[in-house]
This record gives C-alpha cells, structure tokens and sequence, in this order.
C-alpha cells in the first residue's frame, strides 16, 4: 500500500426512491413503522462505546400522536460529561493518526448501510419521532446523509491534496492536515436527521473525536444513527452520544479545556451564547475552538410581474407548507406585486385548499404535525397576532388543534405593512405572509434586503433578465443560498453547499469542502537536504 495511491470513486447523489402506491418499498417502510410503533425503546447514553443509564429520563413521542411514547431517553449530568470528555480524549490518540483510508472506509460503509439495511429504520424513526412524511423523510433521513457521507470522503481527499505549488531544489515542502487537538462539540436539531448524522461526523471523518448533544425531541431517530454507527465499525469513543438538558450539557461541555470545536445547527440566541460562553472561557482552552453554525432564517420568496402565477403558486405551497415549515430554509416572507395579485390570490388559495393535515402513516397526507408542544404555542400566537391586527387578513389556514397530535392549517396571511411582525420575526412553522406591493422592482428588493437579520436563503421569480440581474446585486448579502425560479428550499449535498450568513450563521457551507476545512489544523513541514554549514552570507563578503 505505500506505493500505491488510493482514490475514492467521484460521489454521486443517492436516488430518492419514491414510495409509490403498490410499491415495494412502501409495503416494506409500512411494515417497519408498525413494528417499531410496538415498542418503546429504552436509550442510553453511549459513551467510550458503553450504554449508560442514568435513570434520569426523558420521552419521545409522536407528534401526531403526543399520546404514544416511542422511546424512553437517559440524560447526561456532569458526571457523564467528564466521562464523554475522557473517552474521547482516550479515542482521539488512535483515531487521530489512523490512516485516512482506513477512516473514509468506515463512512463509506455508513452510506451501503443507510442505503440498505438500514433506510427502512432510520426513515420511519424519522416519520414517527419529528412527523415527517415519507417522501420528506427519504430526502432527508436517507439521500442526504448518504450523500454527505460520500461527497466528504472525496472532500477529504480534496484537502490532503493540497500541497505547496513549490519546493526549491534541495528542499521538500509539505504541509499535514491534521485533526483538531481536543474534541468537537456537535448540537444538532430536530428537524433533519441528515443534519444530526453530519455534524458529529464530518469532524470525526477528519480525525477528529466528537461530544453529540441530539435535540430532545430527536434522541430517537439519534440513536439509530449510532448504533449504525457501530455497526460501520466507527471506534468506540470517537461519537460519544449525550442526550440531556441544554442548560447542563452546554455548560459542563464548553468549560473544558479540551473543547476544540463546536458543529451547531439551531436556534440564534443559543448560538450566541455559545459564542459568548466560549469568549469568557478563551483563556483556558488549550487550543482556540473553531465555530461553526448554521442558525435561524426568515427566508424570502419575491416576485416579478414577468413570472408566472402557476411557478409562484408551486414555490410558495412548496417552500412554506413541506415539513409544516420547520426547515429553516422555509419560504416565511413573499412579496407579490399588485398587478398579479388578484389572479395569484385566487388560484393560490384554491390550491391550498387541496392540502391534507394529518398522520405520517397516511400518505395522501401533505402535511403532519409540528415537533411539540411549546412549538405548538410559539406559532399559534403569530397566529393569533395576526388575526386580531388591522393590518393583517389570514386567507388560509389559521386554525389549530393539539388535542391528538400537534396540527396546525396551512395558513396565509396577508398584510399591509412590509414590516409587519410575522414579515420580520422567525415563526418556523407552517405559516406564511405575504406582502402586495407596489414599490418599484428597484425599492421592494431594497425593502427585502433591510427587513429581516437574517441571511439564509432567498428566491426571486421572474423571467426578466433583467429583474433577474437587479435582484442578483441588491440582494448578495441577504441569503447564502439563492434561488432563481424555485423554492428557497432543498438544497442538494454536491450541488448547492448550504448556509448562510447575517443573523444566520457563520456560512461555512455543509456538503461542501469548505466546511470539512474547519475540522483541520494545518502543519507545514520544511526538509532541508542541503543545509548550510556556515552562518554568513554573501552579502558579508569584503569588496
């Protein structure tokens, strides 16, 4: 092997299978939720590879069903933390130096394994833990963190590869990317399981070990993840699985000296006072922490009166309602210009109509229900807010009801203000709000861009090469992640490397190489085969 230079074959993205009536992956995912509705699983913490029980518990339930308890979870204390820190320092002196062959094969067996054995199991943990219907589940669930364990064993490759452009004769120049010297503290949502796989692992494919906080509300979709993990072969030590109460866990962890990096993906207000906790403790890391986060939106779709009512009908429904709008790409603001309204109102409004709320396991079902039940109340009072203010009129939706799961209508409000509450204020549910303007192309663009401080993803509609170009310069800073006639939603591992900056978070684009660029330090290394022997230089020389 060491003559021989090894190359992981160019990824590709992993199909999205499509659940169609009478197929055979939708009998056989049918089978799997009604077996796993059967249980309820008893989840510990996993540590250095050992299940920990703490008898400190918590639940997971369906959300469409706040009744069924699927799992049972143990959460860290401080005790478990030290422990997790101590394992993964132990982990980090092997995994460190493994050769990144052996690495990449580890990750790439967790992709045969999601693609096989393991899709059926992570995609219903996904449906029935965060009511995410089956096509949102396979998305996301299975295709993405397939995709993002392919595309960062080449990244990776991408990386090692760059090396100086020049050695002078006599001297070799080279430069070790190595792993961060302490562990990397992963914070993963709720809302996509890609993203809770991803975190911890994209570090821990660089060489780097990894503390995992899951969200409370996805500790079980989390735990099938690690034990896939396992099965991968992934060392014991190298992902410690720490579920528990941010406001112990985030502490405990961010005070030690060996904190190197922290992964987040949730809330802006946590993150910044991550920020700021990692800022009172910078003197007594051994190493500065890197930090990455991807946080809050309030992402726009605008609309030029050269687009067509059917393409903005599509991108609105699709970009605001899928996964009831808890994607932090949804589409939450959008703005039509008043010589279209009218047609679009109507057309809209008789398309929403066609939407249906209701259980995951019924998959003529658009929509499902939201995670729990403090984001039940979060929404329901922008809801609320809006119907009962005069510069405000609910067209759709505006209903809600938790008396079985937490549902909540597609719901529409139209306002008069462009700065009304629900355009400027992250809701991260299924509601929308729209603004008929009639400012010129020039002025809304400049309304979209001062409205909100955010800067995740954004969509503008037109056929107009032009309006197009316009939108193209006023809005560069507003969202990382910008669509051209589509929803500000969806995007691919491989083709559109996501994050965004602002209010959004440090834009350091997961599913690309400039993400996996964070999880290394670099050393340059200078051999001389020629060294001097004697300290003057020419310059010294007498006339």
């Amino acid at each position: 092997m060491a003559d021989k230079i090894v190359r992981v074959p160019q990824a590709s993205n992993e199909p999205i299978l499509d659940y169609a009536p009478g197929s055979q992956e939708k009998a056989d995912l049918l089978n799997i939720l009604n077996k796993m509705k059967s249980e309820i699983v008893d989840i510990p913490l996993i540590i250095g590879g050992k299940e920990i029980f703490t008898g400190e518990t918590g639940r997971n339930v369906m959300p469409h069903d706040h009744q069924h308890v699927l799992a049972t979870y143990h959460m860290a204390g401080t005790k478990e933390i030290k422990q997790a820190i101590e394992a993964s320092q132990n982990a980090w002196k092997t995994w460190s130096v493994m050769p990144w062959e052996s690495r990449v094969a580890i990750f790439k067996k967790m992709a045969v394994l999601l693609a096989g054995p393991y899709r059926n199991i992570i995609n219903a943990a996904t449906m029935l833990g965060q009511s995410k219907n089956a096509y949102q589940a396979e998305i996301d669930s299975a295709c993405e963190l397939i995709d993002f364990f392919n595309f960062n064993a080449g990244y990776l490759q991408e990386i090692y590869a760059q090396q100086p452009a020049y050695s002078p004769n006599g001297t070799w120049n080279q430069v070790e990317h190595r792993p961060l010297e302490g562990f990397v503290f992963a914070v993963t949502p709720f809302n996509f399981t890609s993203i809770a796989g991803n975190l911890p692992t994209a570090p821990a494919l660089m060489g780097n070990v990894a503390l995992w906080k899951p969200a409370s509300s996805a500790v079980y979709s989390g735990y099938f993840l690690m034990k896939m993990f396992e099965e991968a072969g992934l060392p014991d030590g190298v992902i410690n699985f720490i579920p528990g109460k941010g406001s112990i866990v985030g502490p405990k962890v961010m005070e030690s000296e060996h904190l190197a990096g922290i992964h987040f993906t949730g809330s802006t207000a946590v993150f910044q006072n991550m920020w700021k906790t990692v800022g009172n403790n910078i003197a007594s890391y051994k190493t500065y922490p890197r930090i990455v986060g991807e946080t809050g939106g309030k992402d726009f779709i605008v609309a030029h009166e050269s687009t067509d009512i059917e393409v903005l009908r599509t991108a609105v429904i699709r970009g605001a309602f899928e996964y009831q709008g808890q994607k932090c790409s949804a589409a939450s603001r959008v703005y039509v210009p008043r010589s279209m309204w009218s047609e679009f109102k109507e057309s809209y409004i008789s398309e929403v109509a066609k939407i249906k709320v209701g259980d995951v396991e019924d998959f003529g079902n658009f929509m499902n229900a939201v995670i729990d039940k403090g984001a039940f109340s979060d929404i329901t009072a922008f809801i609320d807010y809006a119907s009962s203010h005069k510069d405000a009129e609910i067209i759709t939706g505006g209903k809600y009801d938790d008396s079985v799961g937490y549902f909540i209508e597609p719901t529409t409000i139209v306002t008069s203000d462009p700065h009304f509450k629900t355009m400027e204020e992250e809701i991260f549910g299924p509601v929308v709000t729209i603004y008929v303007y009639d400012e010129t192309w020039s002025d809304i663009l400049d309304i979209v861009d001062a409205t909100s401080p955010y800067a995740l993803t954004g969509a503008i509609l037109a056929k107009d090469r032009h309006a197009i170009q316009l939108a193209l310069e006023k809005l560069r800073h507003s969202a990382g992640n910008f669509y051209i006639n589509d929803k500000p939603t969806g995007a691919v591992v491989g083709q559109q490397p996501f994050g965004g900056s602002r209010a959004s978070g440090t834009n350091d684009k997961a599913g690309s190489i400039f993400n996996l660029i964070r999880w290394i330090s670099q050393r340059t290394i200078k051999e001389n085969f020629l060294p001097p022997t004697e300290f003057p230089y020419p310059f010294m020389d007498k006339e």
